[in-house]
């Protein structure tokens, strides 16, 4: 867990190899005695500088700390997998309110991974966290493709465990050995993330998505039911302890991530931290969480984002609330050039607000981050066009065709405008700058909590 004492990596060929390990713990079902005791004391690191220095001067793999998150669902012709979410007809007619620069692309497709990869590099973020929906998805088997491209870039790539199935609680710690021996020990670990910690320790970090839910729920007509894919905490405590018992001679610590701000229930479930997903949990609530959850002796990720202006079913499910525009504002009018060149000054403003107070709360020296020498920065997101939030340059608004103007896409004059603006804050952070990310502006604007 992120917090013991570093455990010495594994010259000695006396001790198993990282391949031997896991091909035995899969074979053993997780049924798993400890292989051998280790052997000596901790390996000496390095002195670190104080939590008060440059991040760039406390991690030397800085760029792989910064993680887009990544959805690997999109497909051409003929299916148009996702493009055509809530009765949408791509290529023209897609699921977003923006047409991204590629169009309606397929993540199979190398040029446009290609270009994906320069954009990711170019911006500074040295990592992605795959949408992973169980083995044997269509989202499992373009991991290879994506992977390939992205190693050539140093672009390194971890996971996030969606719900696929109301019992994946259950094959938690099997589904993390499986993405272990299938994308690292497989491929010789050359492209999944393994991240470094201030002091040098090393370990992969996985985050899950809809852990931590309530039993029941009630509807809008005041029925309650249960939770379909409701789990146990003792069940996520089995699971997450037998994943450590996996690993725990393979790498110096394993870091598993909850999205969930349930301060209680999380570490009781035995994840390390909470990674948050939510854009409308705004920048200025990230302090106030990040006490609780330092309190609860969590580590913790908050997202930066440009805010959300997500898809509308066109056929009304019951019970459907659409979700706001955020950041929250005025009524936007988004057939009018002024008031989509208003949204994305908000979202701009969303994207530096929020990372400043991330950056600000992970360099707070009385929280769990900088005390355990962790940094962590997910960015919601790369690629997520139903939820309008993708980093990824969408078409400017001048290159549109008519037939796109006519169904009403909010690009703005400058599509790459989210992806320019974050790059300029991770670069400065790479180089080694502080201000101003000391701490958080909210430019004036106020998020709904």
């Amino acid at each position: 867990m992120v917090g013991r004492v570093p455990r010495p990596r594994r010259p000695m060929t006396t001790l198993p190899t990282r391949r031997q390990f896991l091909a035995a713990s899969l074979r053993a079902g997780l049924a798993l005695p400890a292989l051998h005791a280790l052997q000596g004391v901790a390996a000496a690191r390095p002195a670190s500088p104080s939590p008060g220095s440059p991040l760039a001067a406390r991690f030397r793999d800085l760029r792989h700390h910064f993680i887009f998150e990544y959805y690997p669902w999109y497909s051409g012709p003929p299916a148009y997998t996702h493009w055509d979410f809530w009765d949408r007809r791509p290529p023209l007619d897609i699921s977003s309110r923006y047409m991204p620069r590629l169009g309606a692309y397929d993540v199979r497709d190398k040029a446009v991974l290609e270009q994906q990869a320069r954009w990711i590099s170019d911006a500074g973020v040295g990592a992605i966290a795959l949408s992973w929906w169980g083995r044997g998805s269509p989202e499992d088997a373009n991991v290879p493709y994506i992977m390939d491209v992205m190693k050539d870039h140093d672009v390194k790539v971890t996971f996030a465990l969606e719900p696929y199935s109301n019992d994946r609680g259950r094959r938690y710690a099997s589904d993390i050995l499986y993405l272990l021996r299938e994308y690292g020990d497989k491929r010789g670990w050359d492209a999944l993330l393994v991240l470094k910690n201030e002091d040098a320790s090393e370990g992969p970090v996985f985050k899950g998505f809809r852990c931590i839910l309530p039993r029941e729920s009630t509807d809008c007509h005041d029925v309650t039911r249960p939770v379909d894919d409701y789990t146990p905490d003792q069940l996520w405590r089995a699971q997450t302890d037998a994943v450590r018992d996996a690993l725990r001679h393979d790498f110096d610590h394993v870091t598993l991530l909850a999205d969930s701000l349930e301060f209680a229930r999380t570490p009781a479930s035995g994840f390390d931290g909470i990674g948050i997903y939510d854009n409308y949990v705004g920048p200025e609530t990230y302090a106030r969480y990040a006490t609780g959850a330092s309190r609860a002796g969590l580590v913790f990720s908050f997202n930066v984002n440009p805010g959300f202006d997500g898809i509308q079913p066109r056929a009304i499910p019951d019970c459907y609330s659409a979700p706001a525009f955020a950041p929250a504002a005025a009524a936007l009018d988004f057939t009018r050039a002024d008031d989509r060149e208003r949204a994305a000054l908000l979202s701009q403003q969303r994207i530096s607000a929020s990372f400043a107070a991330t950056l600000a709360v992970q360099a707070d020296p009385a929280l769990t981050n900088a005390k355990r020498g962790f940094f962590l920065v997910y960015i919601n997101s790369f690629n997520e066009w139903h939820e309008g939030h993708a980093f990824e340059p969408m078409k400017d608004a001048a290159d549109l065709t008519p037939a796109e103007r006519a169904l009403g896409y909010h690009n703005p004059a400058d599509g790459d405008y989210r992806l320019a603006a974050l790059g300029r804050l991770v670069r400065s952070v790479l180089r080694g700058e502080r201000e101003p990310f000391d701490r958080p502006s909210t430019g004036g604007l106020s998020w709904p909590v």
